[in-house]
């Protein structure tokens, strides 16, 4: 029996909107505590968060602290990292902190470890007890091996896969306490200048129901045309990249998928050349049927691929292109004598 210990989450926000980074953490944060929301607080930092945290209190069913921050307008380690580690001392039974595996939370959490004399186990998208010890999954030498890391501290820091932990839709819930403090803090080392969003627009890969991605084992920048030619075939499709492909600038940032990039829940997935890395498949992972091409047989990306094409993409995409233009034409309506328009 696993004896009852204080959970917090940290919420993710941005915009004015609670992140679904927010939700797969409270998912995870029940499923440690046995379904439970007891022993189980959220926190949640910001400047007018109000709104915030009456929405997660709300849907979670677990209290809430809005710690307020006047003047925070955008994320800031620095602030996060003072206040978080102040309030959190408060909690003399803290066990666990959970934080979200995004850019923010990754800032953050080993810092927040470093404070407390704590474990930090990031990544986890995977737990479970064993002779009463909890044991974290996690993705480790690129996603080929997956790794059940057990802390040794009194308290431990985890950031968790978005995408793994949801939370039950049928699940009924009381809606949460929220209690309401104020925190002071002091910016000496850095300075927040605002956000700036890059150019275009990622409704594209958002909203396609076929995304055809590229990875490093494409090759080349020449090959990105069959990518795109692939991609030709499927009714409201897009193409984008994993975030090597986006650096070399063979796509537009606004077509990255993973952690750092765009999240997207296609109904198909093609991932053409892609090793499987866990920043990149946490942007994919909610994708309905996911089909993988690589030439090497042990790359991570097939853990997630329904069908695993083990080949060349320049050899696989064009024979392939190849047939469903074959097929095309033996089923094409025959023109009628005279008539250059019907058919096709």
């Amino acid at each position: 029996m696993v004896n009852k210990t204080h959970t917090a989450v940290i919420a993710a926000h941005a915009d004015g909107r609670v992140l679904s980074e927010t939700w797969d953490l409270v998912a995870f944060a029940l499923q440690l505590n046995g379904g439970r929301p007891e022993n189980i607080e959220i926190l949640v930092l910001g400047d007018n968060i109000d709104r915030l945290a009456e929405e997660i209190a709300g849907k979670s069913g677990i209290d809430v602290r809005a710690i307020f921050c006047t003047g925070l307008t955008g994320y800031s380690s620095e602030v996060y990292l003072s206040v978080l580690a102040r309030e959190l001392e408060k909690q003399a039974d803290l066990a666990y902190v959970c934080a979200p595996h995004n850019s923010q939370g990754m800032d953050y959490a080993p810092a927040l470890a470093a404070r407390f004399g704590a474990a930090c186990i990031s990544g986890v998208n995977g737990i479970f007890l064993e002779e009463g010890t909890f044991f974290f999954q996690k993705d480790i030498y690129g996603g080929k091996i997956k790794a059940n890391m057990v802390s040794h501290t009194a308290t431990t820091v985890l950031t968790i896969q978005s995408g793994v932990f949801k939370l039950d839709p049928e699940r009924q819930a009381s809606p949460g306490g929220v209690v309401r403090t104020d925190a002071r803090f002091a910016i000496d080392r850095t300075r927040f200048l605002g956000v700036r969003k890059g150019g275009g627009d990622c409704a594209g890969i958002a909203e396609a129901r076929v995304v055809v991605a590229a990875g490093r084992g494409i090759g080349e920048l020449e090959n990105m045309e069959i990518i795109h030619r692939l991609a030709e075939l499927f009714p409201k499709s897009a193409v984008a990249g994993t975030r090597i492909v986006c650096d070399q600038g063979w796509l537009p940032y606004n077509r990255q998928v993973g952690v750092t990039g765009m999240t997207v829940a296609p109904d198909l997935y093609v991932a053409c050349g892609i090793s499987g890395a866990s920043q990149h498949v946490m942007g994919m992972r909610g994708a309905g049927f996911v089909v993988a091409i690589n030439t090497d047989r042990q790359a991570a990306m097939f853990n997630e691929a329904d069908i695993c094409i083990v080949e060349d993409i320049t050899t696989f995409i064009p024979l392939l292109l190849e047939i469903y233009q074959q097929q095309y034409n033996d089923n094409a309506v025959p023109q009628a004598p005279g008539n250059d328009t019907s058919g096709g």
